[in-house]
C-alpha cells in the first residue's frame, strides 16, 4: 500500500496515510458485508426448504451486501496494485521502461474508472431524486447499491490518481 512509502513525495503522504486508512477501513467493512450476505443467502435456504416460506427480500439483501463488498475494497485492492498487473510482461521489460507502462496503465484506469464514477454518481442522483425501487415485492430503493457502487469507485479513482501522481514524480526525478 502507497502510504508512507519512500517513493511518495512528502506533499503526497497525507493522502496516502487517509487513504490507507480509509481503504483499510472499507475491507472490514467489506468482509462484513460477505458474512452477512452469506448468512442472508443460507438462512434463506433454510426459509424456503424447511418453512416453505417466501424470501423475496433476502436475495435483494445478498446482492446489496455483494455490490457493497465489490466496489467499496476496490481501492483496497489497488492499493496493493491487486488489479492490474501483468508479471511475465513486467519482468521482461528494462526498469525505466516498466515505470512508463505502470504509469500509463495508472493513467488510463485512472480515467475508465473517473468516467465509472461519474456515471456512478449520475445513476445514485437519478434513483434518489426520483424515488427509484427494484422490481421486487421488498422493492428497496436504488439509491443504496448504487451510492456504494459510486462511493466505492470514487475512492478507487483517488487511489489510482495518487498511485498515477507517485509514477509521474517519479518519472520527472528519474529525467531531472
Amino acid at each position: 500500500m502507497i502510504s508512507s512509502s519512500s517513493d511518495t513525495p512528502a506533499w503526497l503522504r497525507p493522502l496516502a496515510l487517509v487513504l490507507a486508512l480509509l481503504n483499510r477501513l472499507m475491507a472490514g467493512l467489506g468482509m462484513l458485508a460477505l458474512l452477512a450476505a452469506s448468512l442472508i443467502l443460507t438462512s434463506s435456504v433454510v426459509m424456503r426448504y424447511f418453512l416453505h416460506a417466501s424470501t423475496d427480500w433476502q436475495d435483494e439483501a445478498a446482492v446489496f451486501c455483494l455490490v457493497g463488498a465489490t466496489f467499496l475494497c476496490g481501492g483496497f485492492v489497488q492499493g496493493m496494485r491487486g488489479h492490474i498487473g501483468i508479471e511475465a510482461v513486467s519482468s521482461l521489460l528494462p526498469v525505466a521502461v516498466n515505470r512508463v507502462r505502470q504509469w500509463l496503465v495508472d493513467l488510463m484506469s485512472l480515467l475508465f474508472c473517473g468516467f465509472f464514477a461519474w456515471k456512478s454518481w449520475t445513476l445514485w442522483w437519478e434513483a434518489w431524486s426520483e424515488g427509484q425501487t427494484t422490481s421486487s415485492s421488498w422493492a428497496p430503493p436504488l439509491w443504496i447499491p448504487y451510492g456504494l457502487m459510486a462511493a466505492g469507485m470514487s475512492l478507487l479513482v483517488l487511489q489510482l490518481l495518487l498511485q498515477w501522481l507517485v509514477g509521474l514524480d517519479g518519472l520527472v526525478r528519474k529525467r531531472a
